[in-house]
């Protein structure tokens, strides 16, 4: 059973999607307005957003980049059009699927089914990771190095923990900062550098296992 939040400013659209996923046993929130979905994203936890993109007040576009900002619940975005721009648009802002109306409901509950498949799967990856002596586990926000429990600060567990889930990845210094501190962080590149000096001493001796790219940002190592 899923918590899903339909988003559709057609009355008809709304009742259709409410009442095939109600057949399948989920719990379902309407709204008409983009406003008014991101004010519900904001207040409760849903496990996925269905989101058109031709509405009042707020775009779907709008939307779906304002619950970014905040939350990385899956979004599938519905659209009379079909055109490759509306597609690629979708996705730039965190779209996870898109589908074009006319549409089956039955094949949009199947898309849902897929995605949150997806979520369980990366979410069940994502619980521990160990690699040598360096073990994480994910769920107590914990790290041990070589057996022992080590102490981190808050941001430095929050630098480790993304830095592994896209471990093999470069990841450059501007999508870090503002992935770890937020949009509004107006600090320098000496603040993140003095976290990762500090974070890779309390994980010694495996901090090696965080790789610097010049130029760029940085990288763990598989």
């Amino acid at each position: 059973m899923y918590n899903i939040l339909m988003c559709d400013d057609e009355e008809g659209i709304r009742n259709l999607v409410y009442k095939y996923a109600k057949y399948e046993g989920h719990n379902v929130t309407l709204v008409d307005n983009g406003v008014a979905a991101v004010e519900e994203c904001r207040n409760s936890r849903f496990d996925i957003v269905i989101l058109d993109i031709m509405m009042p007040k707020m775009n779907g576009f709008e939307v779906a980049r304002e619950i970014r900002s905040f939350s990385q619940v899956p979004i599938i975005m519905l659209s009379a059009r079909g055109e490759e721009y509306d597609r690629i648009h979708g996705f730039e802002v965190g779209a996870d699927d898109y589908v074009v109306k006319p549409f089956s409901p039955k094949e949009l509950m199947m898309r849902v089914d897929v995605i949150m498949r997806r979520v369980a799967a990366q979410a069940d990856k994502h619980k521990s990771y160990q690699k040598e002596g360096l073990a994480i586990d994910f769920s107590a926000r914990k790290v041990f190095v070589d057996g022992r429990e080590t102490d981190l600060a808050p941001k430095e567990y929050e630098l480790l923990f993304y830095l592994v889930k896209n471990k093999g990845m470069a990841v450059n210094r501007e999508r870090l900062m503002s992935d770890i501190w937020g949009y509004e962080f107006f600090g320098d590149d000496r603040t993140l550098d003095t976290h990762i000096k500090l974070l890779r001493k309390h994980i010694s001796p495996y901090g090696g296992f965080i790789v610097t790219l010049r130029g760029l940002g940085y990288r763990f190592e598989e």
